[in-house]
């Protein structure tokens, strides 16, 4: 049985995406339910993964899907309950005379925004277009591209505005170059160590320090697998 409180942001976040098309981000959630930071909402939100009511896109930072719904609440809509993901918009780029990527021995994966190769930035959020990948560099699994800003893991051979090709994963071992997810809120690529029951996120550059942190402040929400460069 869920709480008021995760009764009232299960509403809040099902009625913002039927009227938008898009989730409220945290900010919205925590003045709509009147707390006092994001952290409750963090909890609540758990709370709903847990319990099977929500779940978080893995490389997304506000893209929740609407599982199910509690009787109590399909009610209270007053309608039948469709599940939705919110996955953006993928604009056609492809040029009427183009062979269709299969056909040319290569994939369409969804370049979901920016990357940072050094100080972390905001949380990836949206698809801003697709790239073509060849079939060679994916594996089992889904995958997705992300634009690298930044240059901290220059010595790794990943450059500022290169796209990295990530195979979608919550688990990696140590030396593996990793999208990590910084307390919820920032997405930034480095490689994964652990020791001494903490995180580190190194860097390969020496201008940039190593990052330490407690294993619950860090989400792995993939690994590097392919590189793809434009001179």
């Amino acid at each position: 049985m869920l709480t008021k409180k995760q009764l009232d942001l299960l509403e809040f976040i099902h009625r913002r995406v039927q009227r938008d098309g898009v989730p409220p981000s945290f900010d919205e959630m925590k003045e709509a339910l009147d707390l006092r930071s994001k952290s409750g909402i963090h909890r609540l939100i758990t709370a709903l993964e847990e319990r099977g009511y929500i779940r978080r896109l893995a490389h997304r930072a506000r893209a929740l899907e609407i599982i199910r719904m509690p009787e109590a609440l399909e009610k209270r809509l007053g309608s039948g309950f469709t599940p939705r993901v919110i996955d953006g918009d993928r604009p056609d780029q492809t040029p009427a005379n183009a062979l269709p990527v299969e056909q040319a021995g290569a994939l369409e994966l969804p370049v979901m925004g920016r990357i940072a190769a050094g100080v972390p930035i905001e949380a990836i959020s949206e698809v801003s277009h697709n790239v073509a990948v060849p079939q060679s560099m994916i594996g089992r699994g889904h995958h997705y591209a992300l634009e690298v800003k930044g240059d901290s893991m220059i010595n790794a051979g990943i450059n500022n505005g290169d796209v990295v090709i990530i195979r979608e994963t919550s688990t990696a071992d140590d030396g593996q170059i990793v999208v990590a997810l910084v307390e919820g809120q920032e997405a930034t690529l480095k490689t994964l160590r652990r020791a001494n029951g903490m995180i580190a996120l190194e860097a390969a550059n020496p201008a940039y320090e190593t990052r330490l942190l407690r294993d619950d402040q860090v989400k792995i929400q993939g690994r590097l697998v392919g590189l793809l460069r434009t001179y």
